[in-house]
């Protein structure tokens, strides 16, 4: 606001300071900018919101829960169906189980986790969360809405170990919910299994409830990571026998036997059931790893891509992943 100097009030600040004519001056700003504050009193911590501290309660309200089955069953699976033509197995290994329960999967793609939702049971799909990087899907404010509300995530955080989060995954299972997480802690940069790490042996030696391990085959091939293009391509779900900790067993252990039963499940995917089981748990997670190679080889052992016949040279495909990656 601009004061005439005509005006008797602008004519007594001739002889102050500028700031205080300034100060003046201003009044009437405030409603269009932040107020000042006082430098003799000190700020308050902001209050942190997002990352493991974005709270996902909202979510599974009634309003939120019904939104979300409606969409799942009526968008998500369809289009599921229409990109992957997935084939489920070992879905009659779920019919004794009581939920809740702690699905444990590999991670190949960002289409793991609705496809896996979409193709869970009834009794479980529509009671079931997912855990969540906390530095990638609760960075921003919008994201943590989208996938809260989809998905049903919550934040995890997969460098360090964090009470949170933990604490919230357990208070979650022992209150009737079940828990999809992927143990890899990220999507595959090849296809390629990675190396488990033990925060589902953990929440599931913690709470007491039963492990589902389950093997997704053929989702890199449909939407890599680093790639934004979606390719259509069969994929296999496998869901195998619900394991529990030991009494005797540790985090480390019992981490170290759920990769196995994923390894195994991978083996299946890629042999029969049969030759699966035969192959100690040690070879069975190395199988499900790669090869121990260079870059083109790990995705020329993979097999070809989309759209090719398994008759394509190896080595064009094979460099060709690389590239797009």
């Amino acid at each position: 606001m601009k004061i005439p100097s005509t005006t008797p009030l602008f004519r007594s600040l001739k002889g102050r300071a500028p700031a205080a004519r300034t100060a003046i001056g201003r009044v009437g700003s405030f409603p269009y900018r932040s107020p000042t504050w006082p430098g003799t009193v000190s700020r308050p911590a902001p209050e942190r919101n997002l990352g493991v501290d974005y709270d996902t309660e909202w979510s599974r309200k009634y309003p939120a829960r019904l939104f979300r089955a409606v969409v799942l069953d009526n968008v998500t699976r369809p289009v599921a169906h229409l990109t992957t033509s997935p084939q489920v197995r070992g879905e009659e290994l779920l019919e004794l189980l009581d939920p809740p329960a702690i699905f444990v999967a590999n991670h190949e793609s960002h289409l793991d986790t609705p496809l896996l939702l979409s193709l869970l049971p009834a009794r479980f799909r529509h009671k079931t969360v997912v855990a969540a990087a906390a530095d990638h899907f609760f960075d921003r404010r919008w994201k943590s809405h989208v996938w809260s509300l989809l998905l049903a995530a919550i934040p995890i955080e997969r460098h360090r170990v964090n009470r949170k989060s933990s604490d919230q995954a357990a208070d979650l299972i022992e209150g009737g919910w079940n828990l999809v997480i992927f143990a890899e802690g990220g999507r595959s940069p090849d296809g390629w299994q990675q190396p488990f790490r033990p925060g589902a042996a953990y929440l599931a030696t913690r709470t007491g409830r039963p492990v589902v391990p389950v093997h997704l085959h053929g989702t890199w091939r449909v939407l890599p990571k680093g790639s934004g293009r979606v390719r259509r391509s069969p994929c296999t779900l496998t869901f195998g026998s619900p394991i529990t900790a030991r009494p005797d067993e540790d985090t480390r252990r019992f981490n170290h036997r759920i990769e196995a039963a994923v390894s195994a499940l991978a083996a299946e995917s890629r042999t029969d059931w049969w030759t699966a089981r035969r192959t100690p748990a040690e070879s069975a997670i190395r199988e499900a790893q790669g090869p121990d190679a260079s870059d083109w080889r790990r995705s020329w052992s993979l097999g070809p891509s989309p759209g090719q016949g398994e008759t394509a040279d190896p080595r064009r495909w094979g460099m060709r992943r690389i590239q797009e990656s």
